[in-house]
């Protein structure tokens, strides 16, 4: 997993860090909205009770923020890939030796492609920075 942060990325990582205590390394931008990757049994603290950690960075951002279990693999792929496209959801996920295909009907397809393939473009960096593959919607 290879993760480039630039500068407004470790000023998110900071923030996070300093109101949920629970370190991480994994923030990108999907949607107009912050994601943080946790590992999975600390994603409770970080969002805190009642979702108080969250509200309160995305306050402070005045960004939508969600906090999502971080992938141990390739094998959890297509539950991170629905834990960010969230609540939109595909039919099926199949991973190839250098290549991710995720297969979606026409409103689900046209939901995850965005306007201007501007989600899909950020979901093609996102795969190609966690698993280093490329991803395809049909």
């Amino acid at each position: 997993m290879v993760n480039t942060i630039d500068m407004q990325d470790m000023r998110h990582l900071n923030l996070f860090g300093k109101i949920t205590n629970v370190g991480t390394r994994f923030c990108f931008n999907y949607n107009d909205m912050i994601i943080f990757c946790v590992p999975k049994q600390l994603v409770h603290k970080a969002v805190g009770g009642n979702g108080e950690n969250v509200k309160k960075i995305s306050g402070i951002l005045r960004r939508k923020i969600k906090v999502i279990p971080q992938p141990r693999g390739i094998f959890h792929a297509r539950e991170f890939i629905q834990a960010i496209v969230s609540p939109v959801v595909f039919k099926d996920l199949e991973i190839k030796e250098n290549e991710i295909i995720l297969t979606a009907g026409n409103q689900s397809k046209a939901a995850l492609i965005g306007r201007n393939k501007r989600r899909l473009l950020e979901m093609q960096k996102i795969i190609r920075s966690f698993f280093g593959k490329e991803f395809r919607i049909v």
